[in-house]
Order: C-alpha cells, then sequence, then structure tokens
C-alpha cells in the first residue's frame, strides 16, 4: 500500500466521522435517541482512531536508531491494534451498555426528524468515505479477494478504515432501523435494540481487526508474490545454483528483511562468493524493492545433508527448503 493512498483514506474517513459525530449528537440532544447518542460515540472513536492512524503513519517514518536498528515501521501495527481497542473499548461497549439503559428505562423519540434527517445525512458521508477507501485499496488489491486482502495485507491502515467504514454503513441501518421501529410502534425499546447491534457489530469488528493486527505484530514474512520475485531474482543458475533455506520478515509495511542461505559452487575464491553476493543482492533489490534489508550466506549445497535434516532453519512445509 502506498503512503499517500493510505493517508487519502484516512483523511476522507476522519473529515466524514468528525462531521457526522457533531450532527448525531445534535440530534440526541434534540429526540433523546439512544441510538444518535451511541451512534456519536462510535463516530467520535472512529475520528480517534484515524488520528492513531495518522500518527502511527508519522511516527513509523523516524530514522533508525542504535537502539533500534530496524527502524520504527511496525509502529504503524501497534497504533492500528490500539484502534481495535478502542472500537471495542469506546464503541462497542458503551453502544452495549447504552442500548441496555434504553431496554430498561424506555422513552419514546422527540422531534424524529432530527435523527431520521442527520442518519440519512450521515449514511451519505460515510459512502462517499468508504467508496474512497475502495477505490484506494483497489489500486493495491490487485487479484485478491476483499476477505483475502484484509487478512493478507501487510499496511493496516486500509483494512482497518474499510472495516470501520463497512461497520459505520451498518450501525447507521440498524440504527435507522431501530428509530424507525420505534417511531412506528411508540415504543422506545426497540432504540435501544437498534443500539444493541450496533454495540454488537462493533465488537466483532475489532476483533477481526486485534486478530489481524496482532498478527503483523508478532511477524509475517513477504507476500507469495513478493516471495516468488526473491527467489527467482537470488538464483541465477550459475553463481548462485539454488536457495537452500531463506526466511523473510516484514520490519514494516513497505520494508522487508530476507536472511538466505545460498548455494555457491564449491571452487569459488571469495572474491567470486563476495561478488556473487553482491550481485544477488543488487538482483533482489530490483526484483523486490521493498527488501531493504538482506543477508546472504554462501553455502556448499549438500543434497545427503539437506535428506538427513541438518538444516537447523528448517520448517515443516517450507516451499524454500531443498527437497
Amino acid at each position: 500500500m502506498s503512503a499517500s493512498g493510505g493517508t487519502k483514506a484516512i483523511v476522507a474517513a476522519l473529515v466524514a466521522n468528525l462531521a457526522i459525530a457533531v450532527a448525531k449528537f445534535v440530534a440526541f440532544v434534540f429526540s433523546g435517541s439512544s441510538s444518535m447518542l451511541a451512534e456519536s460515540v462510535h463516530s467520535l472513536a472512529d475520528s480517534g482512531n484515524q488520528g492513531l492512524l495518522l500518527l502511527g503513519g508519522r511516527r513509523a517514518r523516524r530514522e533508525a536508531t542504535p537502539q533500534h536498528p530496524f527502524g520504527y515501521g511496525r509502529e504503524r501495527y501497534i497504533y492500528a491494534f490500539l484502534v481495535s481497542i478502542v472500537l471495542f473499548s469506546v464503541g462497542g461497549m458503551f453502544a452495549i451498555y447504552e442500548g441496555y439503559e434504553k431496554i430498561k428505562h424506555p422513552h419514546p423519540i422527540e422531534a424524529w426528524y432530527w435523527p431520521v434527517g442527520v442518519l440519512i445525512f450521515a449514511i451519505i458521508a460515510e459512502t462517499i468515505s468508504f467508496r474512497t477507501a475502495i477505490k484506494e485499496s483497489n489500486q493495491v488489491r490487485g487479484t485478491l479477494s476483499w476477505k483475502e486482502f484484509v487478512r493478507r495485507a501487510k499496511a493496516p491502515e486500509l483494512p482497518v478504515v474499510l472495516l470501520e467504514d463497512l461497520g459505520a454503513l451498518v450501525g447507521l441501518f440498524l440504527a435507522l432501523a431501530g428509530v424507525s421501529i420505534a417511531l412506528a410502534t411508540g415504543n422506545g425499546v426497540w432504540d435501544g435494540i437498534g443500539t444493541l447491534c450496533i454495540g454488537v457489530l462493533l465488537i466483532l469488528i475489532a476483533l477481526v481487526l486485534a486478530a489481524e493486527t496482532k498478527s503483523l505484530l508478532l511477524g509475517e514474512s513477504a507476500g507469495a508474490d513478493d516471495l516468488r520475485r526473491i527467489e527467482e531474482a537470488l538464483v541465477d543458475g550459475e553463481r548462485v545454483t539454488r536457495i537452500i533455506h531463506m526466511r523473510t520478515l516484514h520490519l514494516g509495511p513497505e520494508e522487508l528483511l530476507v536472511a538466505a542461505k545460498i548455494a555457491v559452487p564449491n571452487d569459488d575464491t571469495a572474491p567470486e562468493v563476495a561478488a556473487s553476493i553482491n550481485a544477488a543482492e543488487e538482483r533482489v533489490r530490483a526484483a523486490c524493492p521493498i527488501a531493504r534489508v538482506i543477508y546472504l550466506e554462501p553455502d556448499v549445497y549438500s543434497a545427503p545433508a539437506a535428506a538427513a535434516g541438518t538444516n537447523p532453519a528448517k520448517a515443516p512445509d517450507d516451499p524454500t527448503s531443498p527437497h
């Protein structure tokens, strides 16, 4: 994901959510609708989340230091994880509490035109924000399905904004349904039920975000396309005959560490091995620009040793392990 594309989607969502939060709170003040209060808190929480994503992107651009020699790229993952916590606690749990209170102590909705008008405005604004996120995501999604994109994306911002906007749109329709049924029946309990549904929805989205960002925080390998390009670039068939084993790790969304043991001819001199390694690094960086940290260890390939499993870094079902 390009940083500019992610930032554009985040800013669009931030502007929309701030405007919607104010409008929803005004509607709550004039109508007393708990769905409006829950939705205003939801939009305010989303605005804070977009602020966290922008802050994480800014801090991730800091230069590496002796204490953090690989830089601060993973700060983007940390702030994305904080977003899931805020969405769960501030958005989801508050909505569930507010819905429970409304069901326990129902009261009719006053000035119905306020919540209905604001919900229609919010649906339009969120649709524009959601459309922006979809447009930016399509530029990097490739042939992946939306589910695969959310699960495999190494840059967390677009999946977070996509899920937030999707949750916001569904929540708005739930709020509209709750308010409409409450108005039609004169029973404020339906407003509370709509609020409860919003809370459950937000918690489910927060759990999905937490699971995905946790995987990124633990450290994920290169995607299948990047891995294929790296493997093809490393082996030239002459000076590097094969990959004995290889590991990749995302130091950040747009920075990849590559560590590999490569097979070189057993009669190469030290200068020839050094030249082979330098050439292999250049090929990898040309084929996969995000591979910025590369460590290559030359070795002489031994089929019996590989068959005996003497490779300490070999992992089960590792496609880069020798066969």
